[in-house]
């Protein structure tokens, strides 16, 4: 069958239509989408309150399990994606900390499942002394029976499962958005080592993202403080944040529909003053959240560019551990945590032959563009180390984040370290671990944190 020839017009019109087709098509090529070169972030939350009485983590002193609650406690995520469509999702949470084994099951369930690696995944835990203990943090602080430690357990796996699906969350719910970053201040926080030093150095810088939607609409507001969230005391037994979390819930009731999400900085030699009642703990609340609400209307530094990252585990020497002998004596101590402490470091050596040298410190560093460093280290951090990070690399586009990944002890920097004390090395018994840190622990992190923030500069 002959096919009918095309007029003139027809053929002028096809003519036409490839044009614009093929002109389509080499802009597609040209250019990348433009929904990827525009930042994209999403929020999500899930309650983690224990739905049954459990031991408080936090406290030695405290003689009792939960009696209630009187805030929720929640895990939060908040997923980000830079202009080149590469995630990073930073975890937050009311809880004491999370420790190593319970980070690393996550991460692994969350990279099999989402694709994220693990230098793309940051957990931070609020310190909060009214969560539930998890897996064994602390364990030589509290006197429990097997059936208190198998509650702890379920509550552990729970928490695990609650985790990884509010991660998948925050990544299935991502919209174009902007990130700013700035920062304010609070000042409650005050140095707790006055034995050592009555004007002890504190940091009240508070670091915040601030990240809104396309019309400038607030959905998120990540904030930081560099202390301890102990403004109640062990005579206190119901579930909560404390100022932390009074301070996002604050933050959220100013803001319907936004999320807040606190980072806990480098307070571990820091206080809330004053202290001891629910009352101190929602005026410190309060007043975190006023300084955070009145700097989002400001000015801010807007953070573009790419998101580069690094993960590592560097080993952290410890002093010269007890041998069996010292071991065995401390049995017989007046001090019941010592007596536990010994116990443990007793089985340890059964177990393996020797006690550990060395522990795998995590340090993980964010850089977005050349706008904001985010440095998070494991453990309880004493403020030295924010302080001299910021003199080092610069105060105004650094944020310096403690008990991140894991909370395993207390990390001191070397003036902390020679002065002893709690958290000079004595608080190395509640954690289990062999002893105090040697003194190379302040330049071994320092180093390794330039070696990482010079890593991701150079991608």
């Amino acid at each position: 069958m002959k096919t009918r020839p095309a007029s003139g017009r027809q053929h002028t019109n096809m003519t036409m239509l490839r044009s614009f087709l093929v002109a389509i098509c080499v802009f597609a090529l040209a250019s990348p989408p433009a929904m990827a070169r525009e930042w994209k972030a999403g929020a999500a939350k899930v309650d983690i309150t224990p739905r049954q009485s459990l031991w408080m983590a936090g406290y030695a002193a405290r003689k009792r399990s939960s009696e209630g609650t009187l805030a929720p406690l929640y895990a939060k995520a908040l997923a980000l994606q830079d202009e080149s469509g590469k995630r990073a999702v930073l975890v937050t949470s009311d809880l004491l900390g999370f420790p190593r084994a319970l980070s690393q099951k996550v991460a692994e369930r969350v990279r099999r499942q989402n694709g994220l690696a693990r230098d793309r995944l940051l957990f931070n835990s609020s310190h909060t002394h009214c969560g539930p203990v998890v897996d064994h943090t602390l364990s030589v602080a509290y006197d429990l029976n097997d059936e208190q430690w198998a509650a702890i357990a379920a509550y552990t796996q729970e928490l695990e499962d609650k985790v990884v699906a509010v991660i998948g969350e925050a990544l299935g719910n991502m919209q174009p958005a902007r990130v700013r970053f700035g920062h304010t201040e609070a000042g409650f926080t005050a140095n707790r080592r006055l034995s050592f030093n009555p004007n002890g150095p504190v940091d009240r810088d508070v670091p915040f993202l601030r990240v809104e939607d396309r019309r400038g609409g607030l959905r998120a507001v990540v904030f930081g403080y560099a202390c301890h969230n102990t403004t109640i005391g062990a005579e206190y037994c119901e579930f909560n944040g404390d100022y932390a979390g009074f301070a996002q819930a604050e933050i959220e009731k100013r803001h319907p529909g936004a999320m807040a999400l606190f980072v806990e900085d480098c307070g571990a030699d820091a206080n809330p003053k004053p202290r001891g009642s629910v009352d101190l703990v929602r005026q410190h609340g309060e007043e975190l959240a006023a300084a955070v609400d009145g700097a989002l209307g400001h000015a801010l530094e807007p953070v573009r560019g790419a998101i580069r990252s690094a993960f590592e585990e560097t080993p952290v020497q410890f002093a010269t551990p007890p041998t069996r002998d010292e071991l065995q004596a401390r049995l017989g101590d007046k001090n019941v945590y010592v007596q536990r402490h010994a116990r443990l470091l007793l089985s340890r050596l059964e177990r393996d032959g020797s006690l550990p040298a060395t522990y795998p410190y995590p340090i993980e560093v964010w850089q977005f563009g050349r706008d904001l460093t985010l440095v998070a280290l494991g453990g309880e951090v004493v403020v030295d180390y924010e302080l001299r990070l910021k003199k080092e690399l610069g105060a105004e586009k650094l944020w310096v984040a403690g008990y991140s990944n894991d909370v395993f002890a207390y990390i001191p920097s070397v003036r902390v370290l020679k002065e002893g004390g709690y958290e000079g090395g004595g608080a190395m018994i509640y954690y289990g671990q062999p002893g105090p840190f040697a003194p190379s622990v302040e330049e071994t992190i320092i180093g390794k944190v330039h070696e990482l923030v010079d890593r991701c500069r150079r991608k």
